[in-house]
């Protein structure tokens, strides 16, 4: 029988926007893998994004999946929003274009090779694998930031 992956994620910037991490924890089994990336230039929404993303490629076969947010923008995105900008051609329903365009549709792909449920959890509030990814994406911001180019 096939293990379920929990993953939780997490995404952030010192300024929004301004230099920013993500953070993704997978648990499988006895198993745990962290996951941490920085960018110099980012906003809160595309780190959210990318800690999702990077979570989800980590796992390299199709897989039972739940992953876990404290982003709303990231769960409704995913399970509400991204069937309804597909159809309209990556347009709001503003006819604007979808921001961060590119790692929606990125998330989309990697999604649709595993079967996922999207879990919203509220953060900072004691849930201890969020608080877990929270301080991962804390420090690597604080990092590359007391230490460019680290």
């Amino acid at each position: 029988m096939q293990k379920t992956v929990h993953i939780y994620t997490d995404g952030g910037c010192k300024g929004n926007p301004g230099p920013g991490g993500w953070a993704a924890l997978l648990v499988w089994g006895d198993h745990e893998k962290e996951l941490t990336g920085f960018h110099p230039d980012t906003t809160n929404n595309r780190m959210e994004l990318q800690g999702a993303i990077e979570g989800i490629r980590a796992v390299k076969k199709p897989s039972h999946i739940h992953l876990f947010t404290d982003s709303i923008y990231v769960k409704k995105g995913i399970t509400e929003w991204v069937s309804v900008w597909e159809k309209n051609g990556w347009k709001t329903a503003n006819k604007k274009p979808v921001k961060n365009e590119d790692l929606w549709k990125e998330l989309t792909t990697l999604a649709r090779q595993h079967t996922i449920e999207w879990f919203w959890i509220k953060g900072h509030n004691g849930h201890p694998e969020n608080e877990r990814v929270d301080a991962l994406l804390q420090q690597t911001i604080k990092t590359h930031i007391e230490k460019p180019g680290a």
